[in-house]
């Protein structure tokens, strides 16, 4: 262990991306949950930092993963769409070649690099993990609810009682399928024991893991050993058994000696998908949830963990985005970020040691190709609201609506009239945003 902590020293940190799916700002303990335990990040978030507004690109899947892996607008890759959402196993589209991945800039840099779990960014060949600047891929290519098959029961009734055999979900391993239907029931403690192989396995060389969960998206599935287990019930459980996880990945790097120089990185994908009730999870103090702009279904409780160069128990409120992942991990592994292209990334270094604040100002809401909502500082500026399933249509605000966000969470209080040169400054920004803004053609549409 010894070698390895001297060897670890004279290398770029590791680095391990945590990303559950469906998460809500109030589903872990360290984020108020009263009935939850989560101890594992619980400990994390009190040996690291609670980055408390800390936003995805997008408020589903395909979206928001793209935007994590390129650091850019799911629009400026066409990883949107107005019409469909997200990818789906008769989907044609995936990540285009053209974009550089943080796999692809880290492995380039001399990273071992892995993905394990759920991808959603194209299943097609040239689309998986391993064409996309990742060395090791073992996970689900797409949704763990698609490719349900016709003997399943209708409706909401495979959603209550799941079973892994009512979705035809292939597991893969780099570019093969192993199972098929893959047993969701053990998925989450098979994805922990992938990560952690792959520690021990590259121990001597700098590395990044993507960890992506397929839970706790509907359908919910745990092993055994953690049924009945939470006093949240079943959507409990399922959370439990990630944290569980996390702390299992967090030893690792304890016993391998790579803790001081590796950072953990935790959030989710988009909010909780509140139509599933006791099986989908909380916004806590946010409103709305998955599909939805309010920030309910784009604000995430984020915990960075890196002993001796995060400061323990510290909480940043600093605007911060999963986009920023890319410029921030070029930064700490002395990376130079590519010049030919826009994007929407800003280095979170100084955040994390507590040396300044973000250079964001800005956050731009996009629900497929419509820009809804800017947060400003403190403030947000809504020109279209729209609940995340149930609601055909947005409501179209002509004057927008305004929020003091810090002073009101739950988006509740329309505080435009009084603050008319607020609303001047936003508009500013929106027209310089929409003046470099180029979108490009959905992949989901194709």
């Amino acid at each position: 262990m010894a070698n390895t902590q001297v060897n670890a020293q004279k290398r770029p940190p590791n680095f391990v991306v945590i990303f559950c799916d469906d998460l809500g700002y109030g589903d872990l303990g360290c984020f108020g949950n009263p009935t939850i335990r989560t101890k594992q990040l619980d400990r994390m978030a009190a040996e690291g930092m609670k980055l408390t507004q800390f936003y995805v690109g997008a408020s589903v899947c395909t979206p928001s993963r793209a935007a994590l892996m390129t650091g850019r607008l799911p629009c400026r890759s066409g990883m949107c769409g107005n019409k469909r959402r997200v990818l789906f196993p008769d989907s044609k589209g995936g990540l285009p070649a053209e974009e550089i991945t943080l796999a692809e800039a880290l492995q380039e840099g001399g990273y071992a690099t892995a993905c394990i779990g759920k991808w959603h960014l194209g299943h097609h060949k040239q689309f998986l993990p391993t064409n996309n600047g990742f060395d090791y891929y073992f996970g689900i290519p797409y949704s763990n609810d698609m490719d349900r098959v016709p003997e399943a029961p209708k409706g909401r009734a495979s959603m209550w009682n799941p079973k892994s055999e009512y979705f035809n979900v292939p597991l893969m391993r780099n570019e093969e399928i192993v199972e098929r239907p893959a047993e969701q029931t053990t998925i989450t403690r098979r994805y922990t024991e992938e990560a952690v192989k792959f520690i021990d396995e590259h121990q001597e060389e700098p590395f990044f893991i993507y960890l992506a969960h397929s839970m706790p998206h509907v359908p919910l599935f745990r092993s055994p050993e953690f049924e009945g287990v939470s006093r949240r019930g079943y959507f409990g459980d399922v959370i439990e058994e990630i944290d569980w996880s996390v702390g299992q990945v967090l030893q690792k790097l304890r016993d391998t000696g790579l803790d001081d120089n590796t950072l953990v990185v935790f959030c989710s994908d988009n909010g909780p998908w509140l139509p599933y009730g006791d099986h989908g999870g909380s916004a806590g103090p946010l409103r709305g949830g998955k599909g939805s702009t309010w920030d309910g279904g784009m604000r995430e409780p984020t915990i960075f963990w890196w002993p001796k160069t995060i400061p323990a128990a510290s909480v940043a409120a600093d605007i911060g985005s999963t986009m920023d992942l890319m410029a921030t991990f070029h930064s700490l592994a002395d990376l130079e970020m590519p010049n030919d292209r826009t994007f929407d990334s800003h280095d979170l270094t100084p955040v994390l040691k507590q040396t300044g604040k973000s250079t964001r100002e800005a956050f731009f809401y996009y629900r497929g190709y419509d820009l809804t909502a800017v947060r400003y500082g403190p403030w947000k500026l809504h020109f279209k609201t729209q609940a995340g399933y149930g609601q055909p249509k947005p409501e179209i605000h002509d004057p927008p609506v305004l929020f003091n966000i810090e002073h009101d969470p739950g988006e509740s209080r329309n505080v435009a009239k009084e603050n008319p040169e607020v609303i001047e400054t936003i508009l500013a920004e929106v027209k310089r945003h929409q003046s470099e803004m180029v979108f490009a053609e959905s992949q989901l549409e194709l």
